[in-house]
């Protein structure tokens, strides 16, 4: 999906360290919410309430999920699940365009 229709969008922005991960909410008539950001080059650490699927729409990067041994490699665009009330972390290599969606 490139676009989403019949949405609202939280002028405020996101703001992560020092501005260098911005994102905008997005919440649907469903009641669902979704965040669109832009990563820098950097290595970010996130804690999850709710489970996250992250799309990854374009960038290079590698990703430490909860449970797993093994460095997820994404290279392009690529999907992770991260299970809510855990944390995750990210090695951005070139700057990088996400969708975030949140579980009810």
């Amino acid at each position: 999906m490139s676009e989403f229709d019949n949405v609202t969008i939280v002028r405020e922005a996101n703001v992560y360290f020092d501005g260098k991960v911005v994102s905008r909410t997005v919440k649907f008539e469903d009641g669902t919410t979704k965040t669109l950001g832009f990563m820098q080059v950097g290595e970010y650490t996130f804690s999850t309430k709710a489970a996250e699927v992250m799309e990854i729409l374009g960038g290079e990067l590698d990703v430490v999920l909860p449970g797993r041994d093994e460095m997820l490699i994404i290279k392009g665009k690529g999907v992770f699940e991260v299970p809510a009330d855990s944390s995750f972390t990210m090695f951005v290599k070139v700057p990088a365009d996400y969708c975030c969606s949140y579980a009810k």
